[in-house]
């Protein structure tokens, strides 16, 4: 290693937080968790992360509402965002890697109280989106067999759920990872299918592209592609994950940047490739979409094989929801623990569940989030299941909001390195096209948050529809301004921003050593990356 100067070794020793979640003295509120997360298994929960359950069901709902033409745009559209996103999440992710993620940026960059609003809002966003897993998963297990109730499935996979996340961080990444590998080869099987499908091959008749001339393209025009961006949104949901595992990746420089480069290829194959194969399988208008039976029998995947006379579809999709559900499901309660474990070790939740076990997993953050899913419960009582309902469409914006926030921590961030006179060359991964792009990401977000309950406006106008799509900003608002008001939180200025706590002392020593290297060296590294990208 070369030398780097008493400067840098300064700046190392006084910046950085030297926490080692090995550390014997550390107690059980202070704990950090352990680093274990390894590169395979990143990119694999990057991947695995947004193929949950709704992309096999909810599909459906969204090429009812918008035809194929309308969720192809709306699906693209919000792609674009997610992927403008993610760069934004992966440049500082990789530089901070930190549990707490986009929630402790918040705080760090722009105002505690953001951070405080921003917690509490994805804590109950990945909340609606594990009791919506138990009910899904209680209806598909009911399809195969009738004998055990509905409730008792969400008992039983309740306490599977919470003892596969009290296992540990390795066992949490080693289970995604197969689990997500399985969702990966199911999706491009199904691809496989339905080319042979649409040709002729196999099935009664060629299909080619009849059903985007009739019934058509569209199903509602314009009104039906606004109604699938919340879909849309909430299916992408999980994306932003990989700023959350940077935390306890064993070496985030390099898994990180990795994962976020997949991003484009991944939205772009599992879910432009998937809304764009079942509409050409399936015309917007078939009944089946519109069954109120089992959540297999609606699925657009489903359908399609039963189409094409392949009858063990039916058995084949539903095996394929239970592993998305049971990866969901798992990455909901990773998800949701670790978001609490920041608020409460920094006085936005109860310190009691900033507790961590000796295996690193903040048990009692796991307890408090599977509790809190029980809401799941009311979807098995009739009079109670209008509210199980509202509760989960709720969420629908939330993610919108999210990811408008990283836009703005990213800018501040930029903000702060230029403060400080920090050169961005020493950034691990920069995002593209800043600042262009992490700008448009800000201001669609905003658009989509205005623009995704415009419906409920029409003739006639749905007090309902209103309330449910838009609640939850004035409730943002309300946990912003009221904890600002109670803590008496200041806005953070550029000059005193916190930009080092967190790094990887590793990445700052090689980067501030490639400044002093010699030529040679630099050409090693170039052979190295060359080696990289043909071999891995």
């Amino acid at each position: 290693m070369a030398a780097t100067g008493k400067g840098v070794e300064a700046t190392v020793a006084a910046s950085l937080d030297l926490n080692r979640s090995e550390s014997p003295y550390a107690d059980a509120y202070s704990a950090p968790l352990h680093r274990r997360l390894k590169s395979r298994h990143i990119q694999m929960i990057a991947i695995g992360g947004i193929i949950g359950p709704g992309l096999f069901v909810g599909s459906g709902n969204a090429l009812h509402l918008a035809g194929p033409g309308g969720i192809l745009i709306s699906f693209s559209l919000v792609g674009i965002i997610v992927f403008l996103v993610m760069q934004s999440l992966g440049e500082v992710a990789t530089l901070i890697p930190v549990s707490g993620s986009f929630t402790e940026y918040a705080s760090r960059f722009v105002d505690d109280s953001l951070s405080f609003a921003l917690g509490w809002t994805y804590w109950y966003l990945w909340m609606t989106v594990l009791a919506n897993e138990y009910n899904a998963i209680s209806l598909v297990i009911r399809y195969w067999t009738p004998v055990v109730p509905q409730w008792g499935w969400i008992l039983i996979f309740w306490f599977v759920f919470i003892a596969i996340s009290m296992a540990g961080i390795l066992a949490y990444g080693e289970i995604e990872f197969w689990l997500s590998l399985i969702k990966v080869l199911a999706i491009i099987i199904f691809f496989i299918v339905a080319i042979f499908i649409s040709a002729g091959v196999i099935g009664p008749q060629k299909i080619g592209f009849q059903y985007w001339h009739n019934p058509g393209a569209f199903a509602d025009s314009i009104n039906g592609v606004a109604n699938t961006f919340v879909i849309a949104g909430t299916l992408y949901a999980g994306t932003e994950m990989v700023g959350i595992t940077a935390g306890e990746a064993g070496n985030p420089r390099r898994a990180v940047p990795r994962a976020i480069r997949q991003v484009f290829w991944r939205i772009l194959i599992f879910y432009v490739g998937t809304v764009f194969f079942i509409g050409i399988l399936i015309p917007w208008n078939d009944k089946d979409l519109l069954s109120k039976g089992s959540k297999t029998a609606t699925s657009p995947f489903t359908i399609a094989l039963s189409h094409a006379g392949i009858t063990a579809g039916a058995s084949l999709i539903n095996a394929v929801i239970v592993i998305a559900v049971i990866s969901a499901g798992n990455s909901s309660l990773y998800v949701s623990s670790r978001t609490m474990l920041y608020m409460a070790r920094n006085g936005k939740a109860p310190r009691i569940l900033s507790k961590v076990n000796k295996a690193g997993v903040p048990w009692v953050s796991l307890l408090f989030s599977n509790a809190f899913a029980c809401i799941s419960f009311l979807s098995v009582s009739d009079s109670a299941g209008t509210v199980y309902e509202a509760l989960i469409t709720l969420s629908g914006v939330a993610t919108f909001i999210v990811w408008g926030t990283i836009g703005i921590i990213h800018i501040r961030f930029r903000n702060g390195l230029a403060a400080q006179g920090q050169s961005t060359d020493l950034l691990p991964f920069k995002a593209l096209w800043y600042p262009w792009g992490t700008y448009l990401a800000l201001a669609a977000n905003i658009f989509l948050i205005l623009f995704q309950g415009y419906t409920a406006f029409l003739n006639p106008f749905s007090a309902t529809d209103f309330v449910i799509n838009y609640i939850l900003l004035p409730v943002f608002v309300i946990l912003l301004v009221g904890y600002k008001v109670w803590k008496k939180t200041k806005w953070v200025k550029v000059a005193e921003m916190d930009i080092w706590t967190g790094r990887r002392e590793e990445d700052i020593w090689r980067r501030a050593g490639e400044d002093e290297a010699a030529k040679g060296v630099r050409s090693k590294g170039l052979l190295k990356r060359i080696k990289n990208v043909v071999i891995g």
